[in-house]
């Protein structure tokens, strides 16, 4: 996913001539706090709702108001990743995109349009159950953790590992999360590998732990073994 597809081409695009009377307008009608400007195919920065609340003259052009990021843009090619790095930087609701050998303007992308397709990317809207795992940086093996999960006829979706930052070489015990997304919600017997494999689970979410059928055949094993 990069940033060409996931340009909103309904959002509408100021130029230096707009008054800011005209920019509110069009603020208030798509509701966003942002919008780009651009001059003949050219980008030249973002103007915010809140800078041009200062101005008292609603009928001043925009080449009167000092744009705002105006080397903050992503290249088309550029991954959803790498966007979601530089939005949150600048605390962005808008990421404008250029062409990157032209600088061409090519449109606008809405900050809320990219978490959701980024959501969607990671399996969000997918039936599942979600395992968060403690570790330490050495031991992190997304491999060995796919196998082990998928000996139990599971798959991973989607994972995000996030390691701990120590740089005086030695890890701190349990202080990287592997955070994963499964296709089922059944995990129990999951959980009892990854255990069995030596594997910290901190905590798990949507996990339905044992099916109604399968609850009433326990607790009649149950039964069975305190006779």
């Amino acid at each position: 996913m990069i940033a060409q597809e996931i340009i909103n081409p309904i959002v509408p695009v100021l130029h230096p001539t707009d008054s800011i009377g005209r920019a509110l307008e069009l603020m208030q009608e798509y509701r966003i706090g942002q919008l780009v400007l651009t001059d003949a195919d050219q980008y030249k920065g973002i103007i915010s709702e809140d800078a041009l609340m200062d101005y008292a003259n609603d009928e001043l052009p925009l080449a009167h108001v000092m744009p705002q990021h105006e080397g903050v843009f992503a290249l088309n090619h550029q991954h959803a990743y790498e966007l979601l790095q530089v939005s949150n930087q600048h605390d962005l609701q808008v990421l404008p995109v250029v062409e990157e050998e032209s600088m061409r303007f090519l449109g606008t992308i809405l900050i809320n349009d990219l978490l959701t397709r980024f959501a969607d990317s990671l399996g969000i809207q997918e039936k599942g159950a979600v395992v968060v795992l403690k570790m330490t940086n050495r031991d992190y093996s997304l491999s060995e953790v796919s196998r082990l999960i998928e000996t139990n006829n599971t798959r991973i979706l989607s994972s995000f590992f996030v390691g701990n930052s120590s740089t005086d070489g030695y890890d701190v015990p349990n202080d990287a999360r592997l955070t994963l997304k499964l296709n089922r919600t059944d995990i129990m017997p999951v959980l009892a590998t990854l255990e069995r494999f030596g594997y910290d689970i901190e905590a798990t979410y949507a996990n339905s732990a044992i099916d109604s059928p399968d609850q009433e055949r326990l607790a009649n094993l149950m039964r069975y073994l305190s006779i």
